[in-house]
């Protein structure tokens, strides 16, 4: 089986590049965004929907798979393609972010992490090891290297123990990976660059982790607390420094504005919550701006969610009637929010992939940010319902 990347074109005034990324279950134009998928779906959204929106490759997490259904379960059930009823590429995030994320239910130490289970509160202990077997039981397009993220991106002795760690437990997860076929599995293996905002600390997590021949490289660490200028450094010192016949992932890390800043220094992938979190929770994008469809300025508006938006699922609906369903806990009010962001982010990305070879990446920050970063009220409002 067969991975590879290759360049289609560059942008004159960046680090920008349009890519295509090639895995046995499909071909992944860069820049891209995956929806998450934590366990086993993308919340309210069909597979063939997120297609129609997009989509090209999508995130599952291995940590919730493990504790729910576990992985035998999903592997009986025919693997997590079928589990999630996509045929299209799948990426696994290998647990490293809960280490950061669920701090309070997890101790480290040199041989892996011990988490108390959400599902029952019982131990779960994950090692390098351990984390490849999941992942290779579940056995989606990519998977990830096991690492530390630190909790302060900013603290110096806690990033550099947190970034040495981290390449320790790559050279195990690479070694596993191996024993067990490597890339004739079908399963690819990602190493995760990690160094906080400290440019020698990520350019020697580069170099370290640039050392094992994989089909791919992440950023990892970044948005976890940094200032936005820090997170641009934090990506700047790593990614110009990875391999450019590689895709290059930046995780977590996924709004507009971050969509233009990292592009235009060599990132390929993009994965985060942010779409369907926000939709879920009433919070939309649009190109005048973001949108609370709770607000009660929309009571009586006629107006269309995106006037710009050619999503087919919210024709018909008026901002009006959108705030209605979400005020009144329609299940449909969060998906059709939820499909709209999805939409918005997969169309950034493709016009951002056409921009580039065509030197009109810095025009296109400058109309899409002017016009989308702010909050949007419509000229007609009504009184709270």
């Amino acid at each position: 089986m067969s991975f590879r990347f290759r360049l289609e074109g560059t942008c004159p005034h960046s680090g920008a590049r349009a890519g295509v990324f090639e895995t046995p279950h499909g071909s992944i134009p860069t820049p891209a965004f995956m929806p998450v998928g934590t366990r086993g779906t993308v919340k309210g959204v069909l597979p063939g929907q997120l297609a129609e929106l997009g989509a090209t490759m999508i995130l599952a997490n291995t940590l919730h798979l493990h504790l729910r259904p576990g992985e035998e379960t999903v592997a009986a059930l025919g693997g997590l393609h079928r589990f999630m009823n996509w045929s299209g590429p799948i990426l696994t995030d290998s647990g490293g972010y809960q280490v950061f994320s669920m701090a309070k239910l997890r101790s480290i130490d040199e041989e892996g992490v011990t988490f108390k289970s959400v599902v029952d509160g019982s131990a779960v202990r994950f090692t390098p090891e351990r984390v490849i077997d999941i992942q290779a039981t579940l056995a989606p397009d990519v998977m990830m290297a096991f690492d530390h993220c630190p909790s302060d991106p900013c603290d110096r002795d806690e990033v550099a123990t947190a970034t040495d760690r981290t390449h320790r437990w790559l050279q195990r997860c690479v070694r596993h990976w191996r024993e067990r076929g490597g890339l004739a599995t079908g399963t690819a293996l990602f190493g995760i660059v990690q160094g906080g905002v400290f440019e020698d600390l990520r350019a020697a997590s580069v170099d370290a982790v640039t050392q094992h021949e994989l089909a791919g490289y992440a950023i990892g660490g970044v948005s976890v607390g940094e200032d936005r200028e820090a997170m641009r450094e934090a990506v700047s010192h790593a990614a110009t420094r990875l391999p450019p016949d590689r895709p290059r992932y930046l995780m977590g890390v996924g709004t507009p504005l971050d969509f233009f800043d990292a592009v235009e220094r060599g990132v390929d992938l993009f994965d985060c919550v942010t779409p369907t979190r926000h939709g879920r929770n009433h919070q939309v994008f649009t190109s005048r701006g973001r949108i609370n469809l709770r607000s009660s300025a929309l009571a009586h508006s006629t107006e269309p969610l995106d006037p710009l938006c050619p999503c087919p699922y919210l024709e018909g609906y008026s901002l009006g009637v959108l705030r209605h369903l979400c005020k009144s806990h329609e299940m449909l009010g969060a998906q059709l929010a939820t499909l709209h962001n999805l939409h918005f982010f997969h169309d950034l990305l493709a016009r951002i992939r056409r921009a580039i070879p065509l030197g009109e990446l810095p025009a296109l920050r400058r109309e899409v940010l002017a016009a989308c970063e702010g909050r949007y009220i419509p000229s007609e409002s009504g009184k709270e319902a």
